[in-house]
């Protein structure tokens, strides 16, 4: 690009910067401790000179916008650092579904299909027997609300307009149905009354849930959520690592989706599956 034309491009984005901030000459000169003069000079509209990149960067630091934006380089306004703080970000992750910012996600994403790797059983598939008997010894008297946010994630579920895919290590389900590992202690009637539950539900909700089960001996994943193309949202256990930016919710999807394609047990093929842990 001509230098001139860049000049120009600099004092039109300079200008409407200003008025967007209603920002006066006089308070930008302040800021960057300059001379009204200068900036009046930069606003000329003759002026096809270029400021240098000290003044560039002043003027971008007092705005809160990006050099390269005020230079042309760039038709995003935001800064690097805003920009990545946008795309990713960490907040608080509560034991069990009761934030209800993980339901604002599911609000967002309706319509595009959800996928999901969960990091035990799928809480919204879970019976209240089975929630109070996990959630009880650390979330106590807040259990109740555990139990009240998984019924509606799932009343949602069967509303909304979103397929959910889950994908989880057969190992999960397995080791539930002989209370085996994470599941020892857990009464032989809730299990069976869990299974039976997963046996109704994809009856129900099938083809719009679909449940898959890879190999854990050939596959890993963390447990995460892909909201349609919008986001991707990682558990890290006491909190929640998200990405907004297209690229990195275009990779964790590609991984999901390899999960599914590696499943030893199709969505299809669940019900032989539960028929058999039922035994």
């Amino acid at each position: 690009m001509d230098k001139r034309d860049r000049a120009l491009i600099f004092r039109d984005r300079l200008h409407r910067a200003m008025e967007d901030q209603g920002m006066s000459q006089a308070r930008l000169a302040r800021l960057i401790g300059s001379d009204r003069s200068t900036i009046s000079q930069l606003l000329a509209e003759g002026n096809t000179r270029l400021p240098n990149a000290q003044l560039v960067g002043e003027c971008a630091t007092a705005l809160g916008i990006s050099s390269d934006w005020l230079l042309g380089l760039t038709n995003r306004r935001e800064r690097a650092a805003d920009l990545v703080a946008a795309a990713i970000s960490m907040t608080e992750a509560p034991r069990a579904l009761i934030d209800e910012r993980i339901f604002a996600w599911h609000r967002e994403a309706a319509g595009y299909k959800i996928r999901h790797v969960p990091a035990a059983l799928p809480d919204m598939l879970k019976l209240p027997e089975l929630m109070a008997w996990e959630y009880e010894p650390s979330l106590g008297r807040t259990t109740e609300q555990a139990i009240g946010a998984s019924a509606d994630r799932l009343a949602w579920m069967r509303q909304s307009q979103s397929d959910y895919e889950i994908a989880m290590p057969l190992h999960e389900l397995t080791t539930f149905a002989r209370g085996e590992g994470y599941y020892a202690g857990l009464p032989e009637e809730i299990r069976r009354a869990q299974i039976a539950h997963l046996q109704r539900l994809h009856a129900q909700l099938y083809p719009a849930l679909r449940l898959y089960l890879f190999d854990a001996r050939q596959l890993y994943s963390a447990p995460v959520t892909i909201f349609g193309p919008l986001l991707a949202v990682l558990y890290l256990g006491r909190n929640y690592l998200t990405f907004r930016d297209t690229e990195r919710v275009r990779a964790i999807t590609t991984h999901f989706d390899a999960l599914v394609k590696a499943a030893s047990v199709s969505a299809r093929d669940l019900p032989e599956l539960l028929e058999g842990l039922m035994g």
